[in-house]
Formats: C-alpha cells, sequence, structure tokens
C-alpha cells in the first residue's frame, strides 16, 4: 500500500486535531516498511527516580503506531486504540528524547495491527515494546475522513 501522509502532512494533522501532542511528539521519518517518531522529553515526562513515565512512553507509542497507520490509509482522526500491550524493559535516562520506530504488521479495512520499539536518542538498547490494534472506521459516501 502506498504512502499517503508523509512526515509534514502527519505533523500537520496532529497539529490541526491534536495540538495536545503536537508540542511534544513529532514524525521524523515515514518509510513504505517504518515510521519513527520523537517524543521531546521534558520535566513533564519525569517520574521520581529520574527517568522517563511510563505514560509518557506509551503515549508516544500510541501516537507513533497511530501516525504510522494514517500515513497508509489518510487523515481518518476517529482511528481508535482497540488494544495495547506494552513491555518496560529498561530505564530510560531523564536527559534524552525517546524515539519511536514502528512497523505495521497487518493492515485490513476495519483493523490494523502494528508495534513499536521504543529507544532513548542515541541508543542501541529499546526501553519498551508496544503491540497495538486500532479500529478503522468505515468511509462515509462522498467523504473520504468519516
Amino acid at each position: 500500500m502506498d504512502i499517503l501522509m508523509d512526515a509534514q502532512a502527519l505533523n500537520a494533522f496532529l497539529a490541526s486535531d491534536f495540538p495536545q501532542v503536537a508540542g511534544s511528539v513529532s514524525v521524523e521519518l515515514v518509510a513504505r516498511d517504518r515510521l519513527v517518531a520523537r517524543l521531546r522529553v521534558d520535566e513533564g515526562h519525569l517520574r521520581p527516580g529520574g527517568t522517563v513515565g511510563g505514560p509518557s512512553i506509551f503515549a508516544l507509542a500510541d501516537v507513533a503506531i497511530y501516525c504510522a497507520i494514517l500515513s497508509r490509509i489518510g487523515p481518518v482522526a476517529l482511528a481508535v486504540t482497540t488494544n495495547a500491550s506494552i513491555d518496560f524493559m529498561r530505564k530510560p535516562a531523564a536527559g534524552r528524547d525517546l524515539l519511536a520506530e514502528c512497523r505495521i504488521l497487518k493492515l485490513g479495512r476495519s483493523l490494523a495491527v502494528a508495534e513499536a520499539l521504543i529507544f532513548p536518542d542515541g541508543g542501541a538498547d529499546p526501553v519498551a515494546r508496544c503491540s497495538m490494534t486500532y479500529a478503522i472506521p468505515p468511509k462515509r459516501p462522498g467523504n473520504n475522513t468519516l
């Protein structure tokens, strides 16, 4: 399937439809086989002990996988997470951004399954792995985005 939204289009979509995350998450790369998104880590993402909190890591994975799916189906704002599983494997350092490397495992008409590995910027070992399923709403006649 072709790429319908590149990094610039996805970042513009986030800015217009999801401004609550657009300030901290951005799409850096969209390719046929993967998408890379960045969480710009700041003090609001930290938890006691000087590490990035689990909710921030989960949010990065969720937004990145959502964008990976939209890169293939277009700007369908109402595609929603229906299942998620995350494994936290290592403590991420507080002073580094996090990168989510996503790939779509299955893209159907009504469901998409994807995974993300979360890495510290410049790090080789993932700090988390996430698998998600998204429900894709049916297109309405005459309207590609619902």
